[in-house]
Order: C-alpha cells, then structure tokens, then sequence
C-alpha cells in the first residue's frame, strides 16, 4: 500500500537538506543555484554551490544504458554516466541530479533518497524488477519510481520457446558430449512438440507470445491465469482452463507467473504429485514459483522428465547447486531479457519514462504513487484500505478460468457528486484486484492503464444517500460480472460476485457477501462457510481453529432464515492449516467454504 500509508508525512533526514533559496530566486532558476543548510551544533551554516550553468536537469546512469536510450536523454538534460559506483560515491552524486537511471546491480537505498535532499524527482529502473528501489523511502521523498515494463517482452517469449526446443531435443546434453569426443545417438533420442499440450502458466505479455509461437509449432495450447479474458485467449486459439487441470493435463509446461505470496514455491511436492508422468517445464519467469528441492525429487522419480530453467531462486546459484548440475535440467544464466534489441528497447523506453517524468507528466510505468494532500489522505485513509481489501476478496472468489472483464463499484454518500474525487478509492480497488495475480504495482497514477492493458473496464456508480455528510462514505460495493465463483453464496441474485464493506470505528469491515449480511472485520483473512444454519456450528469451527491456536478476531453469521442456509464469515490472523481447512469442509452442515487472504 505505496499509495497511502507512505506518503503521510515527509521524513527529515538530519543529513544535509536543499531549501529554496527566496533572496536569490533569479539567479536559481538561471545558474542552478541550491542553498544547502546544515545543523550542526554551532549556528547554522549556509552556503551556495553552482551546479549547473543552465536550467537543464542533470541525470545521473549509473548502469550500462544502450546508446539510443543515452542520446534521448542528452537531448533534453546534462547526462553523468557514470558506473559501478560504491553506495558512498552514489549518496555524494546523487545530491547533484534531478533523475537516476539504473539497472539491477545498483540499489537504491533511503540513504539515497535522504542525500538527495530532496532534489532526486525520479528514479528510471532499466527493466521490469524495481527491488533494488526502496519505494516506501522514494513516495516519502517525493520521487516518482518508473520501470521498463514491455521492452523485454518478446526476447524473454523468444528464450522460452529456445529452452523448450532445446530440452526436447536434448540440445544442451548432446553438444556437451559431442565435445567431449562422444557419439551417443541413442541416448539423446528427443521428443516431438507436434500434438503435445503445452499449458502456460500465466496469460500476461510473455505468456500470451509464448503461446503463440508454440500454436506455430503445431502444439495444443492451454493456459491458466485467473486474470486473463478468455476471449483475449480464444482470440490465438488458447483455452483458460484451472490450475490443476492445466498441470494435470500438460505434457509442457512455461511458467510465466509473477512471484508473489500465493505463486511462491506454488510448483511444490503436492503439485508435481498431480502431474504425468515425464511432464517436462520451462521457466523464464522468476525462480522463486518453484520448490527447488520438489522438483530435484520430480526429476529423480521421473514424474517430471526435464526442465529448463532460466531463472532460479538463488542467483547465480551455488556451484553445487544439485538442480543445476542434475543431468536431466537444461540451465542458463538469467538470458530471458538479453538480446541486443531487448537492451536498446529497454533504454529506449525507460528513457521516455524519465523524461516525460520531469517534464511533469503522468508516467504509464509508474510503480509508486505520487504524493496525495495530507488532509485527503487522512480523511480516505480507512476508506483506502477497504477499497483494496474489498477488491482482492472479489478477485479470490473468481473460480480459475473464467476471466475478469467487467467491475462495478458502487459508492454510497451523503456528499454531492462534486466533494467526493473516488480516484484515489478506484485506483485502490484495481490494486486489490490485479497485484495479487500479477507483478504489476498498481498506484493512482497507473492504476487506469493497467486496467485498460489488461482488458478490464471498471465502471462507477453513485448512491446518494439522506444524511450527514461528514463522513465521506456509507459504504463500497464491488461487483463481478459474468464470471463463475469458488464460493457459490458470493453471486448475488442478479448474478455477479458481490462483496460489500463499511468502516466502523477507523476499521474496515465486510458487510456483505452475495445476499447474505455478514460483519467482519478486515484486519486479517477471512473464511467463508456456507452451512445448514443449526446450533452449535460457531463452536465447531472455532474449535477446530483453536486447536491449532489459530486466533479468530470476529466471526459473523448472515442467514436467510431461521435453520435455512446460511454463511458465516470468520477473521483470522493466522492462515489455518490445509488439514484445519479439510476438518472444517468435512463438517457434515458445511456445504461450501473457501480461505481468502487478505
């Protein structure tokens, strides 16, 4: 939550902090001039550097930049390239510039954002990863953070495809014997591509071209992506289809998933267990969605024949890395992206980021949010907070496969239309529902792109209630169409997911599922259960948590009626055990139930 909780208040560093300097305001906006006080304990002292003798900007790349990416930014500001810079030499520079460019090997600490003084306006990541970037220390500094998103997109599609050839054919294998004066004909008899399913994980950018050089070669294709349109999919001639049917039924598979909490380590023992046997995968995506040492096993047992992998969770790996020297794994060094026209288009575009950036325009590739006027922020500040929160329960309840096209939010208020910007709140919603499916950070200013990129059109409606408008808002509903549900109780009778949520006391909390009322507060996760409404079902499930010193903070029950069905919604601080959840599903009144993590 970059968007909100960080940009609060401005932290003062007690390093040195550039003021504006009133007297000299001409000679500033001329020569560049920065008035720079320090607080020692003797009176304070003020002294002026020139830094530049023009209005230029000063740009700083600290990282190797192709040449087409480096001339876009001489053209409009002084560039200083300079390279491998120790963390002490880029805190002394970085007090000079207006904008820093850097790669993966530079990391861009708060110390940074601190010697700055205030003056660093962006920081332009030559790539996709932003984790060398403190965003937290950046959005309270005031620094917008930009990355170079799609530049990569078909050299990594490219890399996938080469590995997956490769393993089929034993390409790696064969030429190593070959050079090592062998001639083994028989022992790298391959595979054909021709007919086989190949499942990609993950419909996004990479994916969807992976898929379609795979259609090129004659194989089946299927994906899984609880996010992708299906018709964006039929559209190549790609079937969505669930997760475990997808790793189930695949003879390939290529990871093209983010790495995030619910994909960390998702290829696990218990996965590969529901796999064929001699199932061979692919990734180019991020090292960590796989259990390294599962899949060792795989490959030992033969339930996966091969893998290819580009990317690992240590990189670069131990050298006795027992899955990079296995016999049966085809391995490269983190490749996906390295092609020259990857490089150029990479700075190209990250370029074009940072000087649309201090020209002072909205950047598409932002990846933290600008600074929101304290008063507005702590008024919405709970209504925030619900906002995402509501949006990534709806996303949860969206069964694999069916696609997310079309939301509504509903916003209930005494307040006329004009005193209530929703912005803020609708970007806050897209977050919740997009990040915990995709590796995209979502914030007020790329939240409408990201969006609209991904095929989903959200739209606002208003409910203007009787009342005392001094609190901005009664409640947030947000709705699903046409889309198919883990949880059946959460369509409502008009046919869409429906969740609703309220802030009471500061704290937000879930009013509403499907048509049945509950309330939940949001502070935790939440299991849903539709039952048989009979006496003692809450001591059932709380005993059960209990048992496993899960802590319940609210449990809540909506009913239809008296011993009909009903829906009991339960907040968790700890996420239960698979075999607490199985106990609470085998409960015989216990129809339906699903964990969401908030």
């Amino acid at each position: 939550m970059a968007a909100a909780a960080s940009s609060t208040s401005l932290k003062h560093s007690p390093s040195p902090t550039t003021i504006p300097c009133m007297r000299h305001r001409s000679l500033s906006a001329t020569f560049g001039v920065t008035a720079i006080s320090f607080r020692r304990s003797e009176p304070r002292y003020r002294r002026f550097v020139v830094l530049s003798m023009d209005a230029k900007p000063t740009i700083l790349v600290a990282e190797k930049l192709g040449e087409a990416g480096v001339k876009l930014l001489k053209d409009f500001a002084n560039v200083d390239c300079s390279y491998n810079l120790s963390p002490e030499e880029l805190c002394t520079k970085i007090s000079l510039c207006d904008a820093l460019i850097v790669r993966s090997g530079t990391k861009v600490s708060r110390e940074v954002f601190e010697s700055s003084g205030g003056r660093l306006k962006v920081v332009g990541r030559a790539g996709v990863g932003i984790d060398n970037v403190d965003l937290a220390a950046a959005t309270e500094h005031g620094c917008l953070v930009v990355n170079a998103p799609t530049a990569n997109t078909v050299a990594a599609a490219e890399h996938g495809i080469a590995l997956l050839t490769a393993m089929a054919r034993n390409i790696a294998q064969a030429d190593a014997s070959v050079k090592a004066g062998k001639w083994q004909r028989s022992k790298y008899v391959g595979v054909s591509l021709v007919g086989k399913t190949l499942a990609v994980m993950g419909f996004g950018k990479v994916g969807t071209e992976v898929a379609r050089r795979a259609k090129g070669l004659g194989m089946h294709v299927i994906a899984h992506d609880p996010y992708a349109p299906a018709d964006r999919a039929r559209a190549i001639g790609v079937e969505l289809v669930s997760f475990d049917e997808a790793i189930s039924s695949a003879d390939f598979i290529s990871l093209h998933m983010p790495l995030t909490p619910a994909t960390s380590k998702i290829l696990n023992d218990e996965n590969f267990a529901k796999m064929k046997k001699g199932v061979r995968i692919v990734n180019v995506a991020r090292g960590g969605v796989i259990d390294e040492d599962a899949l060792v096993k795989a490959l030992d047992s033969g339930i996966v024949a091969q893998a290819a992998l580009d990317v690992f969770t240590e990189e670069p790996p131990p050298k006795d890395n027992k899955l990079v020297q296995h016999e049966n794994v085809t391995a490269t060094p983190h490749l996906g992206a390295s092609t020259m026209e990857a490089q150029e288009g990479v700075a190209i575009e990250i370029a074009e980021a940072v000087v649309g950036a201090l020209k002072g325009e909205l950047a598409a590739t932002a990846v933290n949010a600008p600074m929101v006027p304290s008063e507005v922020l702590i008024e919405l500040k709970p209504f925030v907070s619900l906002s995402e929160k509501l949006g990534r329960l709806a996303v949860q309840l969206v069964a694999g496969g069916s696609g997310v096209k079309s939301v509504k939010v509903t916003y209930a208020s005494a307040r006329a239309p004009d005193d209530l910007d929703t912005r803020l709140l609708r970007a806050m919603i897209t977050k919740g529902l997009i990040e915990p499916i995709s590796s995209v950070f979502v914030n007020l200013v790329n939240a409408d792109f990201t969006a609209k990129q991904r095929g989903l059109r959200i739209s606002e409606e208003r409910i203007v209630l009787d009342g005392s408008p001094e609190s901005p808002l009664e409640f947030i509903q947000v709705q699903i169409a046409n889309v198919e549900s883990k949880f059946a109780s959460a369509i409502s009778d008009s046919g869409e997911i429906k969740v609703e949520g309220r802030v009471k006391d500061g704290i937000p909390h879930l009013t509403r599922v499907g048509s049945f009322e509950v309330d939940v507060s949001l502070e935790g996760s939440i299991i849903l259960c539709r039952q048989v409404d009979q006496p003692g079902m809450i001591g059932k499930v709380g005993s059960i948590l209990g048992e496993e010193n899960v802590n319940v903070s609210f449990m809540s029950v909506g009913r239809i009626a008296p011993r009909k069905q009903a829906v009991m919604a339960i907040g968790v601080d700890e996420e239960p055990s698979k075999e607490s959840l199985k106990r609470i599903g085998e409960i015989s009144a216990v129809e339906d139930f699903v964990y969401l993590n908030l």
